[in-house]
């Protein structure tokens, strides 16, 4: 039987192992939201097509995802795995374009909260076979992101329209006022969405490859076919914006482009994959809110966004609260899952995702 000071120095040893990743987790998460923002910053300043732009980022990362993962090298794969693969591309194609128009209407702070929307599936996911005493534990969550999108919807987090900044009465800030208001719940709606079907693609990938090189192979199969499906939509949005006198032109900024295909497509990846396999951290877990959080404070200060920093820390708290509560698995033995679970979020175990019916996110 072990003692209190062998099982300290333990967890000690333990999180000292886990400090590296957690570094390259944070930064690379921080350089994945810069790119948000940089592509945010590109189209408001140019007036590119959204889809047209995501397209062209997407050729030259899945060229480098198949460079890199070799798909067709190695053990072969199955057609049980190809070919959900192939279907993850075109939910991931719907979620770039969703995602895209969300990012130009709604905002960078409010899209990007808006992706852990996606836990609404963990909610799913209980009602459906978690035990009766716990769904309305995992309701109340639901409730909860609710009441937080809500109050992004109405601009908590923005200077203009928070209920703890005090207002000005200014012209400009009239106007900001104005287009804020005019956003509402239905606005957040695309976002939100997007951000449903995010954490659908990486359910089905989790499901089709069980193992961690697997899981590499198959994501250069889905990018490649999402960008497939995404080449008639950008045509059109060309063709449609040509015929009706908009802007469809594409001007060239090598920090937009560079930053979202490097940081917002191919190294965050990468860095997610870490901080599942190393961390045990899913995307829609209090903890990946957390990181991004201080992320975006970094950034709305840096771009001089109308920012709030009070009510974005309300509208964090009571959404990580709900994503805590919508996501958490029953826990009867707490010592015996945290050898295989993260108690923050409880929905990430081993690799053997086939023996639960939880919706890992």
């Amino acid at each position: 039987m072990m003692s209190p000071k062998q099982i300290s120095d333990d967890r000690g040893s333990s999180h000292f192992r886990h400090t590296p990743f957690q570094i390259i987790h944070l930064i690379g998460n921080f350089f994945r939201i810069w790119s948000v923002y940089s592509m945010y910053r590109y189209l408001n300043q140019t007036g590119a097509p959204v889809v047209l732009f995501l397209f062209c980022c997407l050729v030259p990362s899945s060229i480098i995802f198949l460079i890199i993962q070799k798909p067709w090298k190695g053990r072969a794969l199955s057609n049980q795995q190809i070919v959900p693969s192939l279907i993850n591309g075109v939910i991931t194609a719907l979620y770039f374009i969703l995602w895209g128009k969300g990012l130009k209407s709604c905002g960078p702070l409010r899209a990007i909260l808006s992706e852990y929307s996606g836990a609404v599936l963990g909610v799913l996911s209980g009602v459906l076979y978690g035990r009766r005493g716990h769904v309305w534990k995992k309701v109340g969550g639901l409730i909860a992101m609710l009441v937080a999108l809500f109050f992004l919807s109405q601009g908590w987090a923005t200077s203009s329209l928070s209920p703890f900044s005090t207002k000005d009465s200014t012209e400009t800030k009239e106007e900001e006022v104005q287009t804020e208001q005019a956003l509402g719940m239905m606005g957040m709606m695309i976002p939100v969405f997007a951000g449903i079907l995010s954490a659908l693609r990486r359910v089905i990938a989790r499901r089709v490859s069980l193992k961690n090189q697997q899981k590499k192979r198959l994501h250069a199969i889905t990018i490649t076919s999402a960008t497939c499906f995404l080449f008639p939509v950008a045509m059109w949005d060309l063709i449609i914006g040509s015929s009706s006198g908009k802007t469809s032109e594409l001007p060239f900024s090598a920090w937009a482009f560079l930053s979202t295909i490097i940081f917002g497509i191919i190294l965050i990846f990468y860095v997610d994959n870490i901080a599942e396999e190393r961390l045990h951290m899913v995307f829609s877990s209090p903890r990946h809110l957390m990181v991004a959080g201080v992320c975006i404070i970094v950034m709305e200060l840096a771009y001089e966004m109308d920012f709030s920093l009070p009510g974005f820390i309300v509208c964090c708290l009571v959404l990580g609260f709900g994503i805590f509560e919508a996501t958490s698995l029953e826990r009867n033995k707490k010592d015996s899952s945290l050898k295989s679970e993260d108690p923050s979020n409880g929905i990430l175990g081993n690799n053997d995702f086939d023996t639960s019916p939880i919706l890992p996110i």
